[in-house]
């Protein structure tokens, strides 16, 4: 079993910067690939970055290529979603998740754990 602990959510202004993390647990991390999901209000979960499990590979929506960067730390079993120059279309619940494999997916249904979901605001 993982758990996936989320922080670094929060109210920012259109233009700022965010840097969510994601810290799971279990010795297994490291084989694992990892992404970062969002969902707005009244719609679907869409795919944000994913990562493998070194880091040596990392995707992205399109939309949000040059603003938005993942990054782990397996020495910490930790995985990090920068994100730059947030609109206020970036508001959403984002979600980290685990895949029991070291590739990555850019489809929620390729994960087999999720986080809480953490809250990102950001005011026009």
């Amino acid at each position: 079993q993982v758990q996936l602990v989320e922080s670094g959510g929060g109210l920012v202004q259109d233009g700022g910067s965010l840097r969510l993390s994601c810290a799971a647990s279990g010795r297994t991390f490291t084989t694992y690939a990892m992404g970062w999901f969002r969902q707005a209000p009244g719609k679907e979960r869409e795919f944000v970055a994913a990562i493998s499990w070194n880091g040596g590979n990392a995707d992205y929506a399109e939309a949000l290529k040059g603003r938005f960067f993942i990054f782990r730390d397996n020495t910490k079993n930790t995985v990090y979603l920068q994100m730059n120059s947030l609109k206020p279309d970036d508001t959403a619940v984002y979600y980290c998740a685990a895949k029991t494999a070291p590739s990555i997916s850019t489809r929620a249904s390729g994960y087999n754990y999720w986080g809480q979901g953490n809250q990102v605001t950001v005011s026009s």
